[in-house]
């Protein structure tokens, strides 16, 4: 467990950038039916993987949505990464679960308990 701000901070940092290049490849391969289910496969696993809280999981869920949102926007030629199919459709919703799954991972869980019925294991 990273006890220090500093150690927090990284680690925060690196879960926000992995966020963001998973994000910008999901944006990036949606189009293809394999690169979107890719796409939901990848974040689906890590955010099984990365354990919840401030530090962990919403960071990566914040830099998945923010470069999803930024890329969605419309570019300056007119052009758009994200168009108007049930690919783009199911990016967009693919980030709602993402950010959903991001803040339920806040909520903390108790350490589970050494005993087993409120004996000590040890002793049996």
């Amino acid at each position: 467990m990273i006890r220090s701000h500093a150690g927090r901070a990284a680690v925060a940092v690196l879960a926000l950038l992995a966020g963001a290049v998973v994000g910008c490849c999901a944006v990036l391969l949606h189009g293809y039916w394999w690169g979107l289910l890719l796409a939901v496969a990848a974040t689906a696993s890590l955010l099984v993987v990365i354990p919840g809280g401030w530090w962990r999981r919403l960071p990566f869920a914040l830099g998945w949505v923010a470069v999803a949102v930024l890329l969605a926007g419309e570019r300056p030629e007119g052009d758009l990464l994200v168009t108007q199919t049930i690919q783009g459709y199911l990016l967009l919703a693919t980030g709602v679960g993402v950010l959903l799954g991001g803040v339920v991972g806040l909520r903390r869980h108790p350490e589970p308990d050494a005993s087993i019925n409120g004996r000590d294991a040890s002793t049996s």
